[in-house]
C-alpha cells in the first residue's frame, strides 16, 4: 500500500483533532484520544454533515457538534439508536509519523456532497 506522510502525532491534540485537506473532496479528520491512538474519518457527519473535527473526543468516538450525534472513530458509523456511517480512512502510525492510504485520500468520500448550512437564497446581480 501507498502511504502518504500527513503529521507527527503531537501535531494532533489529544482528546482533539486536525483538518486534512485533499486535492479533491471534502477534508480528512485526524483524531487522537487519550491512549494515543490515531483515527482518520471524513469530516462530516452522517446525519447533517456537520464537522467531526469540531466534535469532542471520548474514548473511541467523537460526538458530532450539531446535533451531539455518537460516532465511532474505527469504522464512522454512528451509535444506536441513530444510524448511518462516514467514510474511515486507513492510518498507518511509524513511530511518531502519522500515515493515511494515498488511495483512500485520492478516492474514498470525494463523490460525497458538501453539507449546506442551511437553505440558499439566489442573489439577483444587476
Amino acid at each position: 500500500m501507498d502511504w502518504t506522510r500527513i503529521c507527527t502525532l503531537q501535531d494532533i491534540p489529544v482528546l482533539g483533532s486536525r483538518r486534512v485537506q485533499r486535492a479533491q473532496g471534502l477534508d480528512v479528520a485526524l483524531f487522537r484520544n487519550s491512549a494515543d491512538e490515531v483515527f482518520a474519518l471524513l469530516d462530516r457527519c452522517p446525519h447533517k454533515g456537520g464537522p467531526l473535527s469540531q466534535g469532542i473526543v471520548f474514548g473511541k468516538s467523537v460526538a458530532c457538534p450539531l446535533h451531539n450525534w455518537t460516532i465511532a472513530l474505527n469504522d464512522g458509523c454512528a451509535k444506536e439508536p441513530d444510524e448511518g456511517c462516514t467514510p474511515a480512512f486507513q492510518v498507518r502510525l511509524d513511530g511518531d509519523d502519522v500515515y493515511l492510504s494515498a488511495t483512500e485520500l485520492a478516492t474514498l468520500g470525494i463523490d460525497l456532497p458538501a453539507p449546506t448550512a442551511g437553505p440558499r437564497i439566489p442573489i439577483a446581480v444587476a
